[in-house]
């Protein structure tokens, strides 16, 4: 299988990234300052992410609107043009979670006609784009920008030097200002427990704005400490706490799905599964001592096996191990358990998420 490229493919080389295969795209896990000090760097200043490996799906025109409310979990009818929104697309038949995706609302520039200027651009998770175009429609877009993530808690401040309009997108909000006389689209998401802005910067200007916020000291980080940051913070990953038989509740996300809603993929079986009550739910596990917990560890109870780990690190800001695993519904807060690593029992307890409040 031939891997797509990061419109900045270059210029992650040229810093020297390391390069790994993640959802079919070839993408920097991290750069020679370390994944530990990428993540630090984002806790207490900012740092820049490529993620142009995340899909974009641009549904517009008649009916769009309409179109994504019927289908998608979320309550579009909440926000306004101008906003992102956090949803799901859910399996018809079980209601486990195909994509998690943010919804970027924002309005075609100097349309007159305001009943058909409404823009959705919907961004699914890397390799699940084909499968969120079979189900809501639109236009795979991906290809004609790339996406840079600015996180931390000065990431706006930084930002305000190199593109002052991105800079005052504030949270959940989306906006279209130009940079260089090139629009872009921003929006303040991120997936990292940290403040910040998304810039999707059409594909020819991507390595001059790139270029520009490396030159104000916004030092780049990689997927690792992307992974890492998002741990701490408790944020899913599809193929990990979301997808083929994970529905939302089990996750932890029953407030993503607008229960009131009379039509959305996968009601019936969301509901149903509302109704009997949930069979496992998500935590958090705090484990003793540097050495992690991985995706696909035993949880145990009183030498019991009873759950098991979807994702597991260890958390630079804490100094332990830390993990998000599912587990028994009344498991409770505060109960000691062991995971198996590799056959070593480690302890661990199960710890209030996020593990990182900011």
């Amino acid at each position: 299988m031939t891997l797509r490229q990061s419109p900045l493919d270059t210029e992650h080389r040229t810093l020297g990234a390391t390069m790994v295969e993640f959802g079919g795209w070839e993408m920097p896990i991290a750069y020679p300052s370390g994944t530990i000090e990428e993540h630090l760097a984002c806790r207490s200043n900012a740092v820049m992410f490529d993620v142009s490996h995340l899909g974009t799906v641009r549904v517009e025109g008649p009916g769009a609107r309409e179109r994504l409310q019927a289908t998608l979990t979320n309550d579009l009818t909440k926000i306004t043009p101008g906003r992102a929104q956090y949803t799901h697309l859910l399996d018809a038949g079980d209601a486990s979670v195909v994509d998690d995706i943010i919804v970027w609302w924002h309005q075609r520039v100097g349309d007159s006609d305001v009943s058909d200027s409404d823009v959705f651009d919907v961004m699914p998770n890397a390799s699940n784009t084909s499968r969120v175009v079979g189900a809501i429609g639109g236009t795979d877009t991906t290809s004609g920008r790339a996406v840079i993530a600015v996180q931390g808690p000065r990431a706006r401040a930084s930002v305000a030097s190199v593109f002052p309009e991105a800079a005052d997108v504030g949270r959940f909000r989306v906006a279209t200002p130009n940079w260089n006389g090139v629009q872009c689209t921003v929006a303040g998401t991120g997936y990292t427990g940290e403040a910040g802005v998304e810039i999707a910067v059409p594909v020819d200007a991507a390595t001059g704005l790139w270029r520009s916020l490396l030159a104000e000291g916004i030092a780049p980080a990689g997927l690792g400490a992307r992974d890492t940051l998002r741990l701490e913070a408790a944020l899913p990953l599809h193929g990990h706490e979301l997808g083929a038989g994970i529905t939302s509740l089990q996750a932890g996300l029953g407030w993503v799905v607008a229960w009131d809603k009379p039509e959305f993929r996968g009601r019936d079986a969301a509901i149903a599964e509302r109704e009997r009550g949930i069979a496992r739910r998500l935590v958090g596990i705090a484990t003793e001592g540097r050495r992690p917990a991985r995706a696909g560890c035993a949880v145990s109870i009183d030498g019991q096996a009873v759950g098991v780990v979807t994702s597991g690190n260890y958390s630079p800001v804490l100094g332990h191990g830390i993990a998000l695993a599912f587990v028994p519904p009344d498991t409770a807060e505060g109960r000691s358990v062991e995971v198996d690593v590799r056959g070593k029992s480690l302890p661990g307890r199960v710890a209030a998420t996020p593990f990182v409040t900011r």
